[in-house]
C-alpha cells in the first residue's frame, strides 16, 4: 500500500522546474500562428483538419519554440504529438536553411504502433517540407531498416529496444548529431522494462539538446528523469494528474464471474451498431473471445504482444477500414493509438494497475468527441475497480443490465465458447502434428546420410 501511495505522488514535487498549471477553460482561442507557428506548418496543420491548437499545444508550443524542455501532462487524445512534432519541424526547417540535418530528432515509444501512428502523424505534418521518417520497431527486418537509415532521415520514431540493436549492430548510425530526444508516454519508458535500453542510448546521444517527456499520466520518478539530463524544464500540466475527458461516460456493471461472457455479449448486442475495443488481461483471452464473438456472428478480430507484427498491423487496419468493428485487445492497444471511431471501450478484465484504466477509456471520446466505457467487474476484481474510482476521483453509475435479459444469451454462449475452445485446441494439435512430422522426417534424412541438419545454417554438419 505504501508502494501505491508513492506511486500517486504528483507531478508537483518534481524539482527543479517551472510549473504551469493551466486553467480549466482558455478564454480566448489561439490560433497556431498565435503561438509562433511558421506558414508552411500551419497550412499542414488546416490539411490535417487542426483548425485550433488543444489545451495542451497552446500551452507547450510556445515553450518548446523558446527552446525549452518540457514535461507534459495531458489527457490521452488531446494533441500531445502535435505539441512536441511542431516544435520539432519548425525547428527542423530552420535548421535546415543552413545545412542538412540528418538524424536531428529521436522519439522514443513503448509500444510499435504507436511508434508507427507518431511517424504518420511527422510525416503528415512535414509532407510539404520533404520531412524523411524511419521507424524501428521490433518485428520487422533490420536489414530493411538498416537500409532506411541509410537515407538518412531526419526523424527517427522507435522502440528503445530495437533502436540499441541498430545503435550496436548497425554500420555508419549513430545518433551524435540528435537535437531533439522525446520520450511519448514518458511514464511507461521510464519503467524497469525500458530501464536498460534507455540507458544505453542516453549513453551515446550528446547532453546538449532539447528533451520533452509527454503522457497523459506522470508518476514520481526523480531520479530517472535526471538521468534523462533535463534541463531546467517546464512544467505543463493539462489536466489533473489523473483524469477523463467530459465527453466520456463511465459505467460498470457488476457480474458474476461464470457470466460474464454472456454479460459482454449483451451489451455488444445492445451497442451494435458502435465500434468497441474490449481489453483483456491476457494474449489467450483476446484470441477465445474472437473466436466466440465470431461464432456468434459479430465481427471481432484479436490484436495482441504474441501476434507478429504484420498480423498487429493487419488487425489495426481492418478495424481501422471498418471491416470488423470490434477489437479484442490488451495492454498493447491501451496507449496512445488514435483510432478517431471507437464509440465505446469495454474492459472485459479489469486492470490490476489503475492507471492502465486511464488509458485503455483514452481509446475514445477523443479530440472534443463522445464516447462511452464500460467495465465488467467480477466479485474477484472489486478491491482493482475501488482504486479505479480512488484514481480518477468519483464514484461510476452501474449500467443498466437487466439479467433475466442477459441470460437468454446464456446457451448461445456457452455453445460457442465451447466451438471456440475446440477449434483453437484442434489448430495448436495440428501444429504440433506438423512440426513433428517435419521432425521426423529430418531425423531420417540424418541417419541416412549420416550427417547432422543445423537449421541455422541450413546445412549438414558431420556427426
Amino acid at each position: 500500500m505504501e508502494d501505491e501511495k508513492e506511486e500517486l505522488k504528483t507531478i508537483n514535487e518534481l524539482e527543479p522546474a517551472e510549473q504551469l498549471k493551466m486553467e480549466d477553460e482558455i478564454e480566448e482561442l489561439k490560433t497556431f500562428k498565435e503561438l509562433g507557428v511558421c506558414e508552411q506548418l500551419i497550412s499542414a496543420c488546416d490539411n490535417l483538419g487542426w483548425k485550433n491548437p488543444t489545451k495542451i499545444q497552446v500551452e507547450a508550443i510556445p515553450h518548446a519554440l523558446e527552446g525549452k524542455d518540457l514535461i507534459g501532462l495531458a489527457q490521452t487524445g488531446s494533441g500531445k504529438t502535435g505539441a512536441f512534432a511542431l516544435p520539432i519541424l519548425q525547428s527542423l526547417l530552420e535548421a535546415s536553411e543552413k545545412s542538412v540535418q540528418a538524424f536531428f530528432a529521436c522519439v522514443l515509444s513503448p509500444t510499435r504502433e504507436l511508434a508507427i501512428q507518431i511517424a504518420e502523424q511527422f510525416e503528415a505534418l512535414g509532407s510539404d517540407i520533404g520531412v524523411k521518417c524511419v521507424v524501428l520497431v521490433g518485428g520487422v527486418d533490420m536489414m530493411q531498416q538498416s537500409i532506411s537509415l541509410g537515407r538518412r532521415p531526419h526523424i527517427v520514431v522507435a522502440t528503445p529496444g530495437r533502436l540499441v540493436d541498430h545503435l550496436s549492430n548497425t554500420k555508419g548510425f549513430s545518433l551524435r548529431t540528435l537535437k531533439f530526444l522525446v520520450l511519448d508516454e514518458a511514464d511507461r519508458l521510464l519503467n524497469e522494462d525500458f530501464e536498460k535500453s534507455l540507458d544505453e542510448i542516453l549513453k551515446v546521444i550528446p547532453g546538449q539538446r532539447r528533451t520533452y517527456l509527454f503522457s497523459a499520466t506522470m508518476t514520481k520518478k526523480v531520479k530517472k528523469l535526471q538521468r534523462a539530463c533535463l534541463r531546467n524544464p517546464v512544467k505543463i500540466e493539462a489536466s489533473s494528474k489523473y483524469s477523463t475527458v467530459d465527453t466520456l461516460k463511465q459505467e460498470y456493471c457488476f457480474v458474476p464471474a461464470k457470466y460474464k461472457d454472456c454479460y459482454l455479449v449483451y451489451i455488444l448486442n445492445e451497442k451494435s451498431g458502435s465500434t468497441s475495443m474490449v481489453f483483456t488481461r491476457t494474449c489467450d483471452a483476446t484470441n477465445l473471445l474472437a473466436v466466440i464473438l465470431r461464432n456468434l456472428g459479430l465481427r471481432a478480430i484479436p490484436i495482441n504482444g504474441h501476434m507478429t507484427q504484420s498480423k498487429r498491423l493487419g488487425a489495426l487496419n481492418k478495424f481501422k477500414a471498418g471491416e470488423c468493428n470490434i477489437l479484442i485487445c490488451t495492454d498493447v492497444a491501451s496507449r496512445g493509438l488514435d483510432i478517431p471511431s471507437v464509440d465505446m471501450v469495454m474492459n472485459y478484465d479489469i486492470p490490476t494497475n489503475s492507471k492502465d484504466y486511464i488509458h485503455r477509456v483514452g481509446r475514445t471520446a477523443r479530440a472534443g468527441r463522445s464516447g462511452v466505457a464500460i467495465s465488467l467487474v467480477n466479485q474477484y476484481e472489486v478491491e482493482w475497480f475501488i482504486q479505479i474510482e480512488k484514481l480518477i476521483g468519483k464514484k461510476l453509475p452501474q449500467y443498466d443490465a437487466q439479467e433475466k435479459e442477459v441470460l437468454y444469451f446464456l446457451e448461445r454462449v456457452t455453445e460457442a465458447k465451447r466451438f471456440a475452445q475446440m477449434s483453437i485446441k484442434n489448430n495448436a494439435d495440428g501444429k504440433k502434428k506438423r512440426r513433428g512430422k517435419d521432425e521426423g522426417e529430418e531425423e531420417e534424412i540424418e541417419k541416412y546420410l549420416g550427417f547432422k541438419h543445423n537449421k541455422s545454417s541450413k546445412k549438414f554438419k558431420r556427426r
